[in-house]
C-alpha cells in the first residue's frame, strides 16, 4: 500500500497537478488594475478635495503610495504599449492614438515572459492598441474606446454584446477569471477599466451623486497662459470652448455666457467624471473583497494606477497630453503583504516604464536587458526610500499632433525641482521652478537668474535622449 501511494505521489509531481504545484510555487500572484484618465488629485488618498475613493484607499493604507509617478507619454494607447514592453514609444512603435498605429504583438512583452515562466496571464477591459492581445491565456477586451452602456467585447477573437454597465461587466469578467483560473499556477491579471474616460457616463446607482454639491474650481481655473509659450495658448482643451453637448448631456440654460457658462460646463463635466470614478471604486472593492474571502490576498501583489493623468479644470482645461503636472502625474498604489510595509509614502521618481521590470522581478523572471525602466522592488522593500543610484531626472516625449486637441509635440525632463520642456515644432522652450511655482504659471526659461539651471537641464535632456536612444528626426538634433 505504501508503495502504491508513493507511485501515485510521484506521478502527481511529474504531471504537475494543481495541488502539488500550488503548494510548491511561492511566487506571488499579480493583480494590475489600471483606469483610464484617472487623475491622482481625484483620489482621496492623494488629498482630493472633490471625492472619496475608499476602496482605492484600502490599497494605499495597506501598501505604498507613490507621489512622483510619471508617464512617458500622457496618452492612452502609448502608455499601454509602454506598460507591456518596458520601453519608450520610439522603440515599441506605438506613438499615438491616430487609429493608424497598430501595436506589434510579435514583440517582447512582460506577459509573454510570465507565460513562458509558468504564470497564467489574462487581460480584461480596455486594450486600445488596434490589435489582438498576445501573451495572454485569456483575454476579453473592449474594441477601441468601448461603450459605457451595453458594451461590445471581443473575447478570445469572438465578438459579444454584453448588457449592463461597462465597469460592472469588466469586474464580472475579472472575477470570473479568478474563480475559474488554473489554481496550480500563479496568475497575472490585467484588470483595465474604461472609466473615467470621456464622455463620463455614470450608471444608475451613481447618477445623482453630487446633485446638491458645488464642486470647487481649481486654483488655476482662470489661467490666461500669459507667461508661457504659444503651445499653452494654441491647445484645444479649454472647458468653455471645447466641452460639448455630449459631454454635458444637454444644452446649457438659456442666456448663460462668459464665466457663468464656463462654470456650468465645468460642474456638468466634473460631476459625471466623479460619478464614474465612484462606480470604479465600488468595483475595485468587489475584487479586493474576493481576494480576501478566497485567501488570495496574502500572496497577491495589487497595483492601482492610471494610463495617464488628467486636467480637472486645472488651467481651465480637460484632457491630458501636456507635460504639465496634472497630466504627467498618475496615481500608483502597491500592496504586497509581507513585502511592502503598510501605509508608506514614497517620493522616489518612478514611471510606467518601470512597471514591466517590477512585475518580472517580483515574479522571479529574468528582466531583459533592452527594457528601459528600473524595477521598483528596491524602493518597495525599503519603505519607499530610493537607492543611492536611483534616477534623479525623468524623460518625457509626446507626439500626437495636430488633432485631437492641438497640443504641440514636445520632449522634456523633470527633476525633483525643475522641469524643462521643448516644443520642437515651434522651437520654443519652457522652464519651471516647481518649488516656487508648483502650478507652472510662469516659465523662467528666459530669466537670467536661471541661465545655469537651463544649461544643466539641457544637459540632462541630452543625456537621457542618448541613454534612451530617442533619435527622432523631428526633434532637435540628436546629441553627439
Amino acid at each position: 500500500m505504501k508503495n502504491a501511494l508513493f507511485i501515485v505521489a510521484c506521478i502527481a509531481i511529474l504531471s504537475g497537478t494543481h495541488s502539488v504545484r500550488a503548494a510548491n510555487d511561492p511566487r506571488p500572484n499579480i493583480l494590475y488594475i489600471m483606469s483610464d484618465d484617472h487623475a491622482a488629485h481625484a483620489l482621496s488618498c492623494y488629498g482630493s478635495k472633490m471625492n472619496q475613493t475608499p476602496n482605492l484607499d484600502r490599497i494605499a493604507s495597506a501598501g505604498m503610495r507613490f507621489t512622483n509617478c510619471f508617464v512617458t507619454d500622457s496618452l492612452c494607447g502609448p502608455s499601454r504599449a509602454v506598460l507591456l514592453t518596458g520601453k519608450y514609444n520610439h522603440l515599441n512603435g506605438f506613438r499615438d492614438n491616430s487609429g493608424k498605429t497598430v501595436f506589434d504583438g510579435a514583440q517582447q512583452t512582460f506577459p509573454k515572459l510570465l507565460q513562458k515562466a509558468g504564470y497564467q496571464t489574462a487581460i480584461v477591459g480596455k486594450w486600445h492598441l488596434n490589435s489582438e492581445p498576445t501573451g495572454f491565456d485569456y483575454w476579453s477586451i473592449l474594441p477601441g474606446q468601448g461603450r459605457y452602456h451595453d458594451p461590445q467585447f471581443i473575447t478570445m477573437g469572438q465578438k459579444e454584446l454584453v448588457k449592463g454597465y461597462v465597469t460592472d461587466i469588466i469586474t464580472d469578467k475579472a472575477l470570473d477569471f479568478l474563480k475559474k483560473r488554473d489554481a496550480g499556477k500563479p496568475f497575472c491579471l490585467l484588470y483595465h477599466h474604461k472609466a473615467p474616460h470621456r464622455s463620463w457616463e455614470p450608471d444608475e446607482k451613481h447618477a445623482h451623486m453630487y446633485d446638491d454639491v458645488e464642486i470647487p474650481t481649481p486654483a488655476t481655473f482662470d489661467d490666461d497662459y500669459s507667461h508661457r509659450t504659444s503651445a499653452a495658448h494654441d491647445q484645444q482643451m479649454q472647458i468653455d470652448k471645447y466641452i460639448n453637448k455630449q459631454d454635458t448631456k444637454g444644452d446649457p440654460p438659456a442666456g448663460l455666457s462668459g464665466e457663468a457658462l464656463k462654470k456650468w460646463k465645468y460642474e456638468r463635466f466634473i460631476k459625471d467624471y466623479l460619478r464614474v470614478i465612484a462606480a470604479l471604486d465600488d468595483n475595485v472593492g468587489r475584487v479586493l473583497d474576493y481576494l480576501d474571502q478566497s485567501g488570495l490576498s496574502k500572496n497577491t501583489i495589487v497595483v492601482y494606477t492610471s494610463d495617464n493623468g488628467f486636467f480637472l479644470g486645472d488651467h481651465g482645461w480637460f484632457d491630458k497630453r501636456f507635460m504639465y503636472e496634472e497630466s504627467l502625474h498618475v496615481p500608483l498604489l502597491v500592496r504586497w503583504p509581507g513585502q511592502v510595509k503598510a501605509g508608506v509614502v514614497s517620493s522616489a521618481i518612478v514611471s510606467n516604464v518601470d512597471f514591466a521590470e517590477t512585475i518580472l522581478n517580483a515574479a522571479g523572471v529574468e528582466v531583459p536587458g533592452d527594457m528601459q525602466g528600473h524595477s521598483l522592488l528596491p524602493v518597495l522593500k525599503n519603505e519607499g526610500k530610493a537607492p543611492a543610484d536611483w534616477r534623479t531626472a525623468f524623460y518625457y516625449h509626446y507626439y500626437e499632433f495636430p488633432q485631437p486637441h492641438h497640443v504641440q509635440p514636445h520632449i522634456g525632463v523633470r527633476t525633483d525641482r525643475y522641469k524643462l520642456i521643448n516644443f520642437y515644432g515651434p522651437k520654443e522652450w519652457e522652464l519651471f521652478d516647481l518649488q516656487k511655482d508648483p502650478h507652472e504659471l510662469v516659465s523662467v526659461y528666459d530669466d537670467p537668474g536661471y541661465t545655469e539651471v537651463v544649461k544643466q537641464m539641457k544637459g540632462e535632456l541630452d543625456r537621457l535622449r542618448v541613454e534612451l536612444k530617442d533619435n527622432d528626426p523631428l526633434v532637435v538634433p540628436f546629441p553627439k
